[in-house]
């Protein structure tokens, strides 16, 4: 049974009135995580392409992209999609409720949030609406304060692609702690290690390319203290 069929199944569980949250509440425990995570994307995409007023093309074929959405699963994602965009429930809600349901396994937060900033990104432009609307998430998920500088610094053009920024660590940092801090992310991310945590082959694929990203950090600054 394919993840489309199942988060159809959930969206047919509900009732007349009832939102994303009901769904959220119900997939609390694995092995039905895989299927929250994918809709937690969803949904608070949703919710970020009205921040900028305007949902776009570019940001519709972003959600393809990174969910590799066959055409005949197709139109469950739009009713996700279109769901939460109508939900009365604030973006604010569903990032709590994400929040609680992961709150043990603070990397998968991390994932969504990366899944977050490559549908902002999808037009090519990174408003300053967006800008708030995932900050304030990542504030919700309790990420490191570092954490959110170094994703904007591998997602959005512009801003300062330091390796330490990508690494999570102090500008002056000693090598001894960027090579600690690069192997800690390696393994973080690694195929198995995402398996592991449950998500579905979409974040595996985000993974990546944030690997190539945290390796050419890594040498950027061995390179630098060579």
């Amino acid at each position: 049974m394919s993840i489309w069929t199942r988060i159809t199944e959930a969206l047919s569980a509900l009732t007349s009135g009832q939102g994303l949250t009901e769904v959220f509440d119900r997939l609390r425990n694995p092995p039905e995580r895989s299927v929250a995570f994918t809709i937690a994307v969803i949904a608070l995409g949703a919710k970020m392409a009205k921040a900028d007023g305007l949902v776009t093309r570019d940001e519709v074929t972003a959600f393809r992209e990174v969910f590799q959405i066959a055409e005949a699963d197709a139109d469950g994602a739009a009713r996700v999609f279109n769901l939460a965009r109508r939900d009365v429930a604030g973006f604010d809600d569903y990032a709590r409720r994400i929040a609680e349901m992961f709150a043990e396994q603070p990397e998968i937060l991390t994932d969504l949030m990366e899944g977050l900033f490559h549908i902002a990104m999808a037009d090519g432009t990174y408003h300053p609406n967006e800008d708030a609307f995932l900050e304030r998430v990542a504030e919700i998920f309790g990420l490191a304060d570092e954490a959110f500088p170094a994703l904007k610094a591998r997602f959005v053009p512009d801003t300062s692609p330091l390796p330490h920024t990508v690494l999570g660590i102090a500008p002056d940092a000693p090598m001894d702690e960027a090579r600690a801090a690069w192997r800690k992310l390696v393994r973080a991310n690694h195929p198995d290690a995402l398996v592991a945590r449950g998500l579905p082959e979409e974040a595996v694929r985000m993974a990546e390319k944030r690997l190539i990203d945290i390796n050419r950090a890594w040498e950027t600054l061995s390179g630098k203290a060579a």
